[in-house]
């Protein structure tokens, strides 16, 4: 490795990074399976994904910066400490499930200030401006495979990026760079072998042979990135997961055995995040939804995505005691909300869960 490059390795992991790499801004290798992807619709809503522009700019780095020379790829750590992964297997059926990247701040916030930080410790090594662009989970780029290309380790059957020695639990940022780097050698093997548990254990099936997934059966797009209903035959599959899904990388024998925690601090859980009370979360006014979800993942599903996905929950996992909360969201003024509400009561089904639906039958105007 190069002086500038140990430096630069050095400054990354102290600014946090625990993994770090080189790759060269070749075209990507993967670039037709990514459109064969897009062609059969697995983006489901994420259409920005195959606009034009998106497609041209990911079949190359160095159209999105010409100048590009290397791509510096990075990867923090963001799961947490032993003892909160622990209760994670352990939920009762009144509380929800939350993907663990979403039980501190969002990632999203934390990561740019060390990618500037980064470039900007290495135009003063170098003593002049460099071109560069960064992204963490932003730009029209194939990052895993950057990644896996920087030595970061692999891609897996479920589609997560798997490293040897520290699992899957780690967000991906990379920064490129009109700077020549020496690369590092592509990470050489894939490690999944015959295993196929994310596979079997994925509920809606969404895992795909080719190590893609469906994203409209994937259950953290349909709690996520979907925005309208979810469909009635995925629902049950959701069973209590209000926000994302760990299920894939939870039965991954790689993390299982090296999942590697986090170290910084924003990741840690927030009170009673990684364990919603059900029932207490769908009175959320749109002020405490802002409040308590300030500055995390969370709101990216904005209010009446997150209590759609809360009264799904309840429909999987709730009693008749759940129904008072239920009733009181049929008059969610969101019709959304409205509309995932009623099936939960529905999957309830008790006598009086039929009368409060007669009741709102009268007067519920949408159609949802």
């Amino acid at each position: 490795m190069s002086t500038l490059k140990q430096q630069i390795a050095a400054e990354a992991r102290r600014l946090g990074f625990q993994h770090f790499g080189v790759a060269p801004p070749d075209p990507p290798a993967g670039f037709d399976r990514y459109e064969r992807w897009l062609a059969a619709g697995y983006q489901a809503g994420m259409n920005w994904m195959a606009t034009e522009r998106s497609r041209f700019r990911r079949a190359d780095p160095r159209r999105i910066l010409p100048e590009c020379q290397s791509v510096v790829v990075l990867g923090m750590h963001y799961h947490p400490q032993p003892a909160a992964r622990k209760t994670a297997f352990k939920i009762s059926p009144s509380r929800g499930k939350i993907a663990s990247y979403a039980w501190g701040d969002d990632y999203h916030d934390i990561l740019p200030d060390r990618l500037r930080a980064l470039v900007a410790f290495i135009e003063t090594q170098v003593g002049h401006p460099i071109p560069n662009r960064w992204y963490t989970d932003t730009g029209p780029i194939l990052e895993r495979e950057l990644a896996q290309r920087g030595g970061l380790g692999w891609i897996g059957k479920n589609g997560c990026l798997i490293h040897p020695q520290a699992g899957s639990y780690f967000v991906i940022a990379e920064i490129l760079l009109g700077l020549d780097l020496p690369a590092d050698d592509p990470f050489p093997s894939d490690h999944c072998g015959n295993c196929t548990r994310c596979i079997d254990a994925c509920p809606t099936g969404c895992i795909l042979p080719d190590r893609t997934v469906d994203a409209n059966r994937c259950i953290s797009y349909l709690t996520i990135e979907e925005k309208g209903v979810i469909p009635s035959d995925l629902r049950p599959k959701l069973g209590s997961w209000v926000f994302g899904c760990d299920i894939c990388q939870q039965v991954c024998p790689w993390n299982q055995r090296f999942a590697a925690c986090a170290e910084e601090t924003r990741f840690a859980p927030r009170p009673g995040v990684e364990q919603p009370i059900l029932r207490d979360e769908l009175a959320l006014t749109p002020q405490a939804f802002n409040r308590r979800f300030k500055g995390s993942p969370i709101k990216r599903a904005k209010r009446r995505g997150y209590l759609r996905n809360v009264a799904v929950a309840l429909g999987n996992t709730g009693t008749p005691a759940d129904l008072p909360a239920l009733e009181q969201a049929l008059a969610d003024p969101e019709p959304l909300v409205r509309a995932h509400a009623a099936w939960a009561i529905g999957e309830i089904g008790d006598e009086q869960a039929q009368k409060i639906l007669n009741a709102r039958l009268r007067v519920e105007g949408d159609k949802m």
